[in-house]
C-alpha cells in the first residue's frame, strides 16, 4: 500500500515537472524560432522578462522525481539509468547548458556573446525535453528490463521517438500559453496575438502527435495502449481531451488566467494517463511497483519526509508564482540601483 502511494507521488512529481519545467523549455523553443536579431528582439525581450524571476525554481520538481526514484524504487532507478544513461546524460548536459546560456546571455555586453549564449539556451531547450521524452518512451515500450545493458534500442525506437517529439510540442504549447499571459502583464498587445497564434498552433501539433503516438503504441507498446483505452487511463485521456478543447476555446477569445489552468490540465492529465496505463508496472511488463519498491521502513520514512517537504515547498512555490504574476519581482533598473548605493 505504501509503495503504491509513493508511486502516485512519483507520478504527480513527474506531472509537476512536465508542467512547470515544460513551460520554461517551451519559452526556449520560441526563443529559438523567433528569427533574427531584429525580428526576434521583442519576443526574446518578453521571454527574458517572464522567465528571469522563476526559471530556476521549476527544477525543484525534477529533484523530487530523482530522490523518490532512488530512495523509494532503487531497482527501478538502477534499471533505467543503467539502460539509458546516454539519453539521460545528454538531457542533463542540455539542462546545465540551458541554464548557463540563459544566465550569461543578458549580462553579456558584446553582441556576439549574447548570440552565442542565446543559441546555447535555445537549442538546449529543445534537446533536453526530447531526450527526457525518449527515455520515458523507452520505459513505456518495455524495452528497459532489469539487467538490460545500455543500448540504442532502449531509447531509439518508435515509441521513444514519438514521446520525444510530443515532449517538444507540449513544452512549446505550454510556453506559448504562458507567454500570452505574460505579454498582457507587461502591456505588450502585439505579443499577445503573436504568442496566442503560436499557442493554438502548438495545441494542434500536440493533438496530431498524440493521435500518431496512439497508433504507434498500439503496435509498439501494447500494454500501455490497452491501459490508455481502458479504466483510469482512458478517463484521464478524456480529461486531457476536454481540457484541450476548453483551452482552444479560451485562446480564440481574449485569453486570461483560466487558459493557463486548462493548458496545465492538458499536460498533467496526459502524464497521469500514461502512469495509470502502466499499472501495476513501473516498467511494462517486467517490473511491478511492488517488486521495485524499497524496504517498508524506507518507504514509510520517505512518505513522512515527502509530506514535510511538500508542506514547506508548495506554499513557497505558490507564493513565488503569485509575486511574479503580480509584478512584485521585477528587477531593479540602473537608476534604482544607483539610488540604492547612494549615487546621483
Amino acid at each position: 500500500m505504501t509503495a503504491d502511494l509513493i508511486a502516485v507521488v512519483l507520478l504527480l512529481a513527474v506531472a509537476a515537472y512536465a508542467c512547470a519545467g515544460g513551460t520554461d523549455y517551451g519559452a526556449g523553443f520560441w526563443d529559438l524560432t523567433a528569427g533574427g536579431a531584429e525580428r526576434g528582439k521583442r519576443p526574446r525581450w518578453l521571454i527574458d522578462h517572464a522567465m528571469a524571476p522563476v526559471w530556476e525554481v521549476n527544477n525543484v520538481w525534477l529533484i523530487f522525481v530523482l530522490v523518490i526514484m532512488w530512495t523509494g524504487f532503487p531497482t527501478f532507478f538502477q534499471t533505467v539509468f543503467s539502460a539509458m544513461w546516454l539519453p539521460l546524460a545528454l538531457a542533463t548536459m542540455g539542462l546545465v547548458l540551458r541554464g548557463a546560456g540563459f544566465a550569461f546571455r543578458k549580462p553579456s555586453r558584446r553582441l556576439v556573446d549574447r548570440r552565442l549564449y542565446g543559441a546555447v539556451f535555445a537549442v538546449a531547450s529543445v534537446v533536453t525535453p526530447f531526450f527526457l521524452g525518449a527515455a520515458v518512451g523507452g520505459v513505456a515500450s518495455g524495452r528497459v528490463a532489469q539487467g538490460t545493458g545500455a543500448s540504442a534500442d532502449a531509447w531509439a525506437n518508435p515509441t521513444s521517438l514519438m514521446f520525444g517529439l510530443v515532449a517538444i510540442a507540449t513544452t512549446a504549447f505550454l510556453g506559448a500559453v504562458f507567454l500570452t499571459g505574460d505579454a498582457r502583464r507587461f502591456d505588450a498587445p502585439d505579443l499577445v496575438g503573436y504568442f496566442r497564434g503560436r499557442a493554438l498552433a502548438g495545441l494542434a501539433v500536440v493533438t496530431g502527435l498524440a493521435v500518431i503516438t496512439g497508433f504507434v503504441t498500439h503496435e509498439d507498446s501494447p500494454h500501455v495502449w490497452h491501459g490508455l483505452t481502458h479504466g483510469l487511463g482512458l478517463f484521464f485521456v478524456l480529461v486531457a481531451g476536454a481540457a484541450a478543447l476548453v483551452t482552444a476555446l479560451l485562446l480564440l477569445r481574449t485569453p486570461g488566467t483560466w487558459v493557463r489552468c486548462t493548458a496545465v490540465g492538458v499536460v498533467a492529465s496526459a502524464v497521469v494517463a500514461w502512469g495509470m496505463a502502466q499499472r501495476p508496472y513501473l516498467v511494462p511488463t517486467s517490473l511491478t511497483v511492488a517488486d521495485a519498491a524499497g524496504s517498508p521502513a524506507t518507504l514509510t520514512w520517505l512518505a513522512i519526509v515527502t509530506l514535510v517537504a511538500l508542506l514547506l515547498v508548495v506554499p513557497a512555490v505558490v507564493l513565488l508564482y503569485w509575486l511574479d504574476t503580480h509584478g512584485e519581482l521585477q528587477e531593479l533598473t540602473d537608476a534604482e540601483l544607483g539610488e540604492g548605493s547612494g549615487e546621483g
